[in-house]
């Protein structure tokens, strides 16, 4: 087992193409056309990263990272098909279609305190990082051993600085450099680290794991738009229920979602938390069909337990049962953009699932035909019958709605007719009075 890797070190191990199993046919063709036209250009090309770390996994990489000591001018000039990208870091975005090969130029440290591409605040936080370097400097601005081997398409050997391979071997996420400082340049290595922790079934090294139990308020001062796109690569890759219960062990998830971890923690949690769990198990089930997930679904049971509880409160107030719902639903919302933004292109539809399940109790006339021809009709079914699984709605709701699915036009209407002795007398309308004359 390796100990804190030695930063001073600028050898690498070189490990031979006879020695792992990664090969040229297992990395996409447009990734090979970067490597080689940048090699060819007489630039160093390597894959670094997930991609390295998967392959030695036997697992298929979701995408090839290129890094280089060409700078992403220089790759421009190389590729008609590329763009520049980013501020904090500055990247080049090789198009082939909807495929993107990212090119990240090696990064070094800063020449001197006031070097102006290189920007920090007063916490240690990196705002700017674009300071160019060679690849032995490249590697200890990496987060994890695990994402620090380098693929070299010049002889398809690997190089590993930091005993990453072994920690693939091992199973094992380990920060590069001091865990605490590492955490405070980028908050959002903590969810990293849980994220790949999840994912690979890795356990967090020691000394990596002890800062993720103190520090998750650093959190609270990164963009809500880039923990929703992190949010996203929790929740929505296939290990969302393995990614939850980290998350809540750590103390993080409180941070990311605090109505929900509340309403979990209430002496009435129980049912939420079966709620929440039948979803995220529902959500990786899905991925695992290839099937598709959205961010609107799940994030709606998150948000499910405190609508209900503050709009019980509105109806005892006096309130209309939908309005109240609706009213209930922005109020949670908005308190929830503070922490995770939320886009609106998900908060639209998310209110309406929520709206959707009051709207199921009404099963009778033309109202219950309508909200069958709702375009969130299916989403709302599905969160439905997740409600049912938990206990938080009668079968009866359910199984109404689902046997009305598999009726024809005419049975449907014979369905929702409303039973006899419970029909209402239609108030006739006011007599107009005829003109005088």
């Amino acid at each position: 087992m390796n100990d804190s890797p030695d930063t001073t070190r600028r050898v690498p191990v070189i490990i031979p193409r006879p020695e792992h199993n990664v090969s040229r046919a297992q990395i996409s063709n447009n990734a090979l056309k970067v490597l080689y036209r940048l090699k060819d250009a007489g630039f160093k090309a390597f894959i670094v990263g997930g991609g390295v770390r998967d392959l030695l996994l036997g697992r298929e990489p979701k995408d090839f990272d290129v890094a280089t000591d060409a700078h992403p001018e220089e790759v421009r000039r190389l590729f008609r098909n590329c763009r520049l990208i980013g501020r904090r870091f500055r990247l080049a975005h090789v198009h082939f279609g909807r495929d993107i090969i990212e090119v990240a130029t090696f990064r070094g440290g800063p020449v001197q305190e006031d070097e102006p591409h290189h920007v920090t605040t007063d916490e240690g936080r990196i705002l700017r990082d674009n300071v160019y370097g060679d690849i032995h400097e490249d590697v200890w601005r990496r987060d994890f051993t695990a994402n620090a081997l380098y693929y070299n398409i010049a002889d398809f050997s690997i190089w590993d600085y930091v005993g990453g391979a072994e920690d693939v071997r091992e199973g094992v996420m380990r920060l590069i450099g001091d865990p605490e400082e590492r955490y405070r340049e980028d908050p959002v290595r903590m969810l990293r680290a849980v994220r790949f922790a999840a994912k690979l079934g890795f356990r967090i090294d020691p000394a990596s794991e002890a800062p993720l139990f103190k520090l998750g308020e650093l959190l609270a001062v990164m963009p809500p738009a880039r923990l929703f796109d992190e949010c996203q690569k929790l929740f929505l890759s296939g290990h969302a229920v393995q990614s939850f219960e980290h998350l809540r062990h750590y103390g993080i998830f409180r941070l990311l979602f605090p109505t929900a971890d509340a309403e979990m923690d209430s002496l009435e949690g129980e049912v939420f938390r079966a709620l929440v769990l039948k979803a995220l198990e529902n959500t990786d089930r899905r991925v695992a069909e290839g099937k598709p997930v959205t961010p609107t679904f799940l994030f709606a049971v998150f948000l499910w337990g405190a609508v209900t509880r503050m709009a019980k409160e509105l109806r005892e107030a006096g309130g209309a049962p939908m309005q109240a719902l609706l009213d209930s639903a922005d109020t949670i919302l908005r308190s929830q953009q503070r922490h995770i933004s939320i886009p609106r292109r998900f908060g639209v539809p998310m209110k309406d699932i929520m709206a959707m399940q009051l709207r199921f109790t009404h099963q009778h006339g033309r109202r219950a035909l309508r909200t069958m021809e709702h375009p969130s009709f299916r989403a709302a079914y599905d969160f439905l019958l997740l409600r049912v699984e938990a206990g938080d709605e009668p079968a009866e709701t359910a199984e109404f709605w689902t046997k009305l699915q598999d009726m024809d036009s005419e049975h449907r209407r014979s369905a929702v007719q409303p039973k006899r002795g419970r029909t209402r007398k239609r108030r006739r309308p006011p007599r107009r009075k005829r003109p005088a004359g």
